[in-house]
């Protein structure tokens, strides 16, 4: 038994000393500075949105001991998500894996760098599930809960699987009271829409809605039992100029079922944008046709 834990113990060590490399300090905070990868070895980072409060002036602390200066790139509110520019060269990209090769019940480390080493903590993969929509409104492609102990400075660092690969950056501040980790699959996504455009961009309607059951003939017809009730149109919005009017429920737009906010959420992905796309609704107690031209927000 001695052994065995002997073993383990000097593993886990090896895989924490083996990423260090990959991970910095960023300082964008008037508090702790929180922990950043490397996404590229020609000095683009990426770290946790909710830790850069500033968009220049960011130090970034460079894992063999110097400091580098780095401007934001592009960042992402909805999945946390900020990309950082610095001239630093020659970082060390680390090993990348898609949230596809973990289990509930594997061991993962969450690593982070808010000081001039590295800091580690382990746990496991508590639950893991499909796409995931942020109270923000972003798409997670996977549901990556951990039991991690999230220390202060630890956003923006790897979690780590048990063969040293890097499986999703670390944040405090999508979940209240659970430890999550924006999977590789989501972050490869994100950061090349902010390199390539410095946003996300995203549908947006201008509407306040929130989800009503249905009659129960429409309910049975349409095979779902709620709609997205219109409680507010915006003055001027891509909604008002559709038609919408307050008092109408949502039950479909482009092709997908609309019961809840989540519902709509999803159907305005970047492909919506600009275009008028079809839906149903409910006016008056009757199941109508709409066009609806979808805006970008702002």
């Amino acid at each position: 038994m001695a052994e065995t834990l002997r073993k383990l113990s000097d593993d886990l060590a090896q895989t924490v000393e083996a990423a260090g490399p990959s991970i910095v300090r960023v300082a964008a905070r008037r508090r702790l500075p929180a922990s950043g990868i490397v996404w590229s070895s020609d000095g683009t980072i990426v770290t946790a949105h909710h830790v850069v409060e500033r968009d220049d002036s960011i130090e970034i602390g460079l894992p063999d001991g110097g400091t580098a200066t780095a401007t934001l790139a592009g960042r992402d509110p909805t999945t946390d998500i900020a990309v950082l520019r610095t001239s630093a060269a020659g970082l060390a990209e680390p090993r990348w894996r898609g949230a596809d090769s973990l289990r509930v019940g594997n061991i993962v480390l969450a690593l982070g760098r808010p000081g001039r080493s590295v800091l580690a903590t382990m746990g496991i993969v508590s639950a893991l599930g499909e796409s995931w929509r942020t109270p923000a409104g972003g798409r997670l492609d996977h549901y990556l809960q951990t039991d991690v102990v999230m220390y202060p400075g630890f956003s923006g660092g790897p979690l780590v699987d048990s063969e040293g690969s890097v499986v999703g950056l670390n944040t405090s501040a999508l979940s209240r009271g659970a430890a999550l980790a924006v999977p590789f699959d989501t972050l490869g996504r994100v950061v090349e829409a902010l390199l390539s455009r410095g946003r996300i961009r995203r549908g947006y309607l201008g509407v306040g809605a929130q989800p009503a059951r249905l009659p129960d003939g429409l309910a049975k017809e349409l095979g779902q039992e709620t709609g997205l009730l219109l409680v507010s149109v915006e003055a001027g919005s891509p909604a008002e100029q559709s038609g919408l009017l307050m008092g109408d429920t949502l039950v479909t737009l482009n092709g997908n079922r609309i019961r809840h906010l989540d519902d709509l959420f999803a159907a305005l992905d970047e492909e919506a944008i600009g275009q008028p796309v079809p839906a149903k609704l409910v006016r008056g107690g009757k199941l109508q046709d709409a066009a609806i031209s979808v805006g970008e927000r702002e």
